[in-house]
């Protein structure tokens, strides 16, 4: 096995490890929190603060990795973007409507989007640079 056939099953690893603690920290969240008829919560990790920072630490600690490892030149187009769409989704709480056909899929869906942003982000973050850096040199 190459080294970018590695890189593509850590990638695809680490996202179904984000979809796993999403949806247990999202179960956790939604026991914790007393529920009312209101709107969803601001925050959904509000009670789980401790296991929501051990979480999205790994998933930074993770992204990283790969940001660094991973993503070739040809692909950094379509990673970002894919980033962007990420970001514009976590920003504009989409899910909020589940909170009305049941509090848990609210839970489940804002940790796993959570979780998988607080991955895409910093290998965003890391392939920015490094492109910024090559159109530098090349010129």
């Amino acid at each position: 096995m190459n080294m970018q056939e590695i890189a593509q099953w850590a990638y695809i690893i680490f996202v179904a490890v984000a979809v796993f603690a999403g949806l247990i920290l999202g179960y956790s969240a939604y026991d914790s929190y007393i529920l009312t008829p209101t709107d969803p919560p601001a925050n959904w990790a509000a009670n789980i603060k401790t296991s929501d920072g051990y979480v999205l630490f790994a998933m930074l600690v993770l992204g990283s990795v790969v940001g660094l490892t991973s993503i070739t030149r040809r692909e950094v187009s379509g990673f970002l973007i894919a980033t962007i769409a990420l970001l514009v989704a976590s920003g504009a709480n989409v899910w909020a409507g589940l909170w009305y056909l049941h509090p848990l899929l609210f839970f489940w869906a804002s940790a796993v989007l959570s979780y998988v942003v607080a991955f895409a982000a910093p290998a965003a973050v890391i392939i920015s640079i490094k492109s910024v850096l090559d159109m530098a040199k090349e010129k």
